[in-house]
């Protein structure tokens, strides 16, 4: 569950967000609350994943909010949800590091498709850090940053040639962290579920995407079989 911190000052909006966040799968209201000051101590205590930041607030701003946030807890995401519509303030929002910028009054169909573009943002970078990937290639770079486009997970075009989609992909390269030995596209298939053609053809994707190379493996008999390895 991503656990999140609802920082709300006006207590009927904290409880419309704390049931908005319960609604969608996979999100917990683990705290709420109304003033800077509690909102930086239950930060410290909750280590929350997510926080729904107002702009305005008692002693502390949510701007200072912010800034104090990236630098205490560089991985707990922020998406400011506030009244201000004012250009310098949006601006610096986003330039502080924001997920999303939401105005009030929040519609949750809004909120919701925000909350499950973070999820799909967050279980691909973990994947990526389970693989160790110290270095990425541009398509994923740009697969990252797409996913932080409020509708990414709502059917977007993802940018990805056709034939290849997101989830899929996401489940090839969880498989590429777990292997040792080269892959191929019969033992992908096995793996996944998927036709061998499928498999193939992610497969050769991620040659294309500098994440894989690929080579001939000769047997005793019949025709050599392509076999895929991760880059070093």
């Amino acid at each position: 569950m991503i656990q999140v911190l609802i920082v709300e000052d006006d207590v009927r909006n904290a409880e419309i967000h704390r049931r908005f966040v319960g609604k969608v799968d996979g999100f917990e209201a683990a705290g709420v609350a109304t003033d800077g000051r509690q909102a930086l101590e239950l930060l410290d205590i909750l280590q929350p994943d997510l926080v729904l930041l107002d702009l305005f607030l008692p002693h502390v701003d949510g701007l200072e909010l912010l800034r104090r946030i990236r630098a205490g807890h560089p991985r707990t995401g922020v998406i400011m949800v506030t009244a201000a519509k004012e250009l310098h303030r949006v601006r610096e929002a986003i330039e502080g590091g924001v997920y999303d910028y939401l105005l009030k009054p929040v519609i949750f169909d809004r909120l919701q498709e925000t909350l499950l573009g973070y999820r799909s943002y967050r279980e691909r970078m973990a994947a990526l850090e389970a693989e160790a990937a110290g270095a990425l290639g541009q398509s994923e770079i740009d697969a990252l940053l797409r996913l932080r486009e409020p509708g990414a997970e709502r059917g977007r075009p993802s940018g990805y040639p056709k034939g290849i989609d997101q989830l899929t992909l996401d489940k090839v390269s969880g498989l590429l962290g777990e292997e040792e030995g080269p892959l191929t596209a019969p033992l992908l298939s096995a793996r996944l579920g998927i036709s061998r053609s499928t498999a193939r053809r992610y497969l050769e994707y991620l040659v294309s995407a500098g994440r894989l190379q690929a080579d001939l493996a000769y047997g005793s008999v019949g025709r050599p079989e392509r076999v895929y390895r991760r880059k070093a």
